[in-house]
């Protein structure tokens, strides 16, 4: 009969499952990173996922929120514990030149587009996989129940609150902690935490400007929306210069602004895209009204037939990790890694639609907020980040490729051993 106290040490045990798994991983891994797939069209990447987590003994259900995947360990009386990972790719052209780069393309409304997973979701999900290999493996260690989230469409912030509606909660389990993590171009085989407040709210809002089209030898027989536009544009900017608290982080961007077809005539319509950021829920919904009431009054300054016309493209809430679940899981991440691979990670403007799952409200679950824990696996390796210039792990990222560029590539071995055994040890922390 084997006891607790003849099984191998903790991390020595995780180490042993990810080794003895990994090669399988790292295959799905390609797989997945070979043919991407945009948000909500995952169809394909759910179908890998979900069998190789059924050929794990995990209950797993396919099709929650549109593509999602869910699957359930049970493995006694204890806490549920939800890792998630989202699978989703952008329609960006890969240069990272690797063997089995995407060469894929797909058909959107704008056209066609290539497709590439430069965010990292791929590694994500794989990441998942892998710690739900190490669990499984490891039952005799912990008790509890473990749910694994494959989510679709976390580029457009659609997919957490699709499977949220779907019924997440109520047809599988509610969690007691969420875990999640993000790859980021620090050094790999490292991961990095932050307490509170940790990513931006997101709005991307796109406006309408009517005017009354013309020829452009007679503005006066016109009314100019391209002019009103303009207005906007500078005008908005003294949101963040004159109505926001200097101690408070706002970004308000202008990404794009669409009139006319040519020189002498005045366009019927002006489109404007615009992206805006904070840290404060309250006050991200105080600066979507001032960009409203702006735009509102230069189109009465400039005559237009017709009100504005907004309408919200996507939004996500900011994201703040529990601080006492920080803790407990940096903790582990310490007994695991060791100190000297645990860094802070900084503040970042970026946005993510994983805080619903923890925040009742907005998830619209109800009851309680859970807590959840947000953290950075880094994704460069040693020899880059040794000839990066920069002292602080923030200084060397910025001059490093980030997420969504072209030649962004995440998923080598050290990170992709470092992701999945970051989950695993976060779940043991609350499972054993």
């Amino acid at each position: 009969m084997t006891t607790q106290t003849d099984m191998p040490d903790l991390k020595g045990a995780i180490r042993a499952q990810v080794e003895a798994t990994f090669e399988d991983v790292q295959a799905l891994y390609r797989q997945i990173h070979q043919h991407p797939e945009l948000p909500f069209e995952e169809h394909e990447t759910s179908k890998r996922l979900a069998t190789a987590l059924e050929t794990l003994g995990f209950e797993v259900t396919r099709g929650v929120g549109g593509t999602g995947v869910v699957a359930l360990l049970r493995n006694g009386d204890g806490p549920t514990v939800m890792l998630r990972g989202d699978m989703d790719a952008l329609p960006i052209k890969e240069d990272t030149g690797l063997e089995f780069a995407s060469t894929r393309t797909a058909e959107t409304e704008s056209g066609m587009v290539p497709l590439m997973h430069a965010c990292g979701h791929d590694l994500h999900s794989s990441c998942v996989v892998g710690a739900a290999a190490v669990m499984a493996g490891l039952k005799a260690r912990w008790q509890g129940t473990l749910m694994l989230i494959c989510q679709p469409a976390e580029e457009i912030f659609g997919g957490a609150k699709a499977m949220l509606e779907d019924g997440l909660y109520t047809r599988f389990a509610r969690p007691d902690v969420i875990l999640g993590q993000h790859n980021m171009p620090a050094l790999a085989g490292t991961v990095g935490h932050i307490a509170g407040s940790a990513m931006a709210a997101c709005t991307n809002l796109a406006v309408t400007i009517h005017g009354a089209g013309g020829h452009g030898s007679m503005p006066a027989q016109a009314v100019d929306p391209v002019v009103i536009a303009a207005h906007v544009v500078t005008r908005l900017q003294t949101i963040v210069a004159r109505e926001v608290p200097p101690e408070q982080t706002v970004v308000v961007t202008v990404g794009k602004l669409h009139a006319g077809t040519q020189a002498n005539i005045i366009p019927h319509t002006a489109e404007l895209e615009i992206n805006i950021r904070s840290f404060d829920d309250t006050l991200h919904r105080e600066v979507v009204g001032a960009i409203e009431r702006i735009v509102r009054a230069e189109c009465e300054a400039g005559r237009t037939p017709r009100p504005p016309e907004f309408r919200v493209l996507n939004e996500t809430i900011a994201l703040h990790n529990d601080p006492a679940a920080v803790a407990q899981v940096r903790q582990a991440h310490d007994e695991h890694f060791g100190e000297a691979n645990l860094y802070d990670m900084p503040r970042l403007n970026g946005s993510e639609d994983f805080p619903y799952f923890g925040n009742a409200e907005a998830g619209g679950f109800g009851g309680e907020d859970i807590p959840y824990v947000y953290w950075f696996i880094g994704a460069t390796p040693e020899e880059r980040w040794e000839d990066t210039p920069g002292q602080s792990v923030a200084e060397k990222m910025r001059r490093l490729e980030m997420p969504h560029s072209p030649y962004y590539f995440p998923g080598n071995s050290v990170t992709l051993r470092t992701g999945i055994e970051a989950m695993a040890a976060g779940a043991l922390a609350y499972l054993t």
